[in-house]
């Protein structure tokens, strides 16, 4: 396929009112099919980064004997580097191209998989953080361009549809990830529990720290080695990126007007509250997949099974979630076709604050698939805030989008709060502190329904 450029006036459209819904108009046109299914094989990457790494604020808390507000760390290194690069790959994209930007995400994403290997071998938490900002700052290159990217292939009237169905698969990689978590890192874990493990650190005789410098060193290993495999299939997608002509669906730009590009964009209020609601939405995602399995071993626990197999059971219900949010993203991509954005958005976020008030007042199993219920709402949100965020924004998309993207560091700040109310292990009027930490997710969802009754008015004046 020889090289294509897409019309100048198309390209700034490709924001155009996704309000339009007309079931005739291509949602992905012919010429444009391969390209866009080699750059839709890009989300289950990131999705898989995702999953896999949620899990393991459990983990490292574990195997390196720390409090779940020290584990947050995790989130906060992993989502740190989107706010670390994403302007950065917004201008490198505008000045270079949408492939160029792909291909060094891809490059990074690959790097700091490989930095596991260090990491697992110095046994320390800070040589782990830093492989995930690497790794991370990658992703951030990756959402930055391939997002903007799809929504220009094609016709302005389908572009949120679009999006909605290419994000539709990065759910299967965030699945595949929380499916490597539970079957080859947490339940290959060294079934010691976290008070034995406290027992032998704080036992100081050599016997015992050689014993637990054992058992770390092979967990850590065992966290190490999908990292490395997912690495190894990274490269793989890169060299295929790296030798496919793509479509051009931007002209490229020496001349970066920022100053002005910035002014227009914090002028647009449609924008201005769709960085700050897609902010407060990856942070109620990334609570309600992270702290599942702190709710499931609480529950599970007290129906009587033991702290590994209550983990590993928890775990298994973040699975559902996933299976859930997943055909979710299908369903409403469909339903775009026939109803505004901005009412589908409000109508699944006031799903998302009913389930969340089950998950805090509903006790075993019944809060247990309250919990796993607000997956299901949940999977329109991320790009359909995207695509009403940066409705109208013509050629000033490429820095909105990366302002959409830093958003995601609500998954660095959020979380951790979250795990601070966890971490006071204190009963609130018969709720337990994980019970009742739930109420930040429940906040943000609150956000996001206003977002969507703001949404759906302004986009039908």
């Amino acid at each position: 396929m020889t090289e294509q450029t897409i019309n100048t006036k198309a390209v700034k459209s490709a924001m155009n009112d996704p309000k339009v819904m007309n079931s005739s108009v291509e949602v992905v046109p012919k010429a444009y099919l391969v390209s866009f299914i080699l750059i839709t094989l890009c989300f289950p990457l990131w999705g898989f980064a995702n999953d896999i790494t949620n899990p393991l604020v459990k983990a490292f808390s574990k195997v390196l004997q720390m409090s779940a507000a020290e584990g947050t760390w995790v989130q906060v290194a992993f989502y740190g580097g989107y706010g670390a690069m994403a302007i950065p790959a917004a201008l490198f994209i505008k000045k270079f191209s949408y492939k160029a930007g792909l291909m060094v995400g891809l490059a990074f994403y690959a790097l700091g998989a490989f930095l596991f290997i260090p990491a697992a071998g110095a046994q320390a938490f800070t040589p782990f953080l830093f492989a995930f900002f690497v790794m991370t700052c990658g992703l951030s290159f990756l959402e930055t361009t391939a997002n903007p990217y799809i929504l220009s292939m094609g016709p302005a009237e389908t572009a949120t549809q679009r999006l909605n169905l290419a994000q539709a698969f990065n759910p299967v990689g965030s699945l595949l990830g929380m499916f490597v978590a539970t079957q080859f890192i947490i339940q290959k874990l060294n079934p010691a529990t976290d008070a034995e493990r406290r027992e032998l650190a704080a036992d100081g005789s050599q016997s015992a720290l050689e014993q637990l410098s054992v058992i770390t060193a092979n967990d850590l290993t065992v966290i190490r080695d999908p990292y490395l495999a997912i690495g190894a299939v990274v490269v793989v997608v890169l060299l295929i990126i790296a030798f496919k002509k793509m479509p051009i669906t931007e002209e490229k730009s020496t001349s970066l007007d920022i100053k002005g590009t910035f002014k227009r964009l914090l002028s647009n209020q449609n924008y201005r509250e769709g960085v700050v609601t897609q902010m407060f939405y990856v942070g109620a995602q990334i609570m309600c997949w992270t702290f599942i399995i702190h709710y499931g071993t609480e529950v599970f626990i007290k129906l009587g099974l033991t702290e590994q197999a209550a983990e590993a059971k928890s775990q298994m219900f973040n699975i559902y979630a996933m299976v859930i949010f997943c055909l979710g993203r299908f369903i409403c991509t469909f339903l775009l076709k026939y109803i505004n954005p901005g009412k589908l958005l409000m109508v699944l976020a006031a799903g998302g604050m009913l389930f969340t008030g089950a998950t805090i007042f509903l006790d075993g199993l019944a809060g247990m698939y309250a919990l796993v219920g607000i997956s299901a709402c949940m999977s329109l949100m991320f790009p359909t805030i995207y695509g009403i965020a940066l409705t109208g924004t013509g050629d000033d998309a490429k820095l909105g989008a990366a302002g959409l993207i830093m958003a995601i560091v609500g998954g660095t700040f959020l979380p951790m709060a979250q795990a601070s109310i966890i971490d006071m292990k204190m009963v609130f009027e018969g709720f337990s502190a994980t019970k009742a930490s739930f109420v930040l997710p429940l906040l943000c969802f609150v956000v996001i329904a206003l977002y969507g009754k703001r949404s759906q008015q302004s986009l039908t004046k």
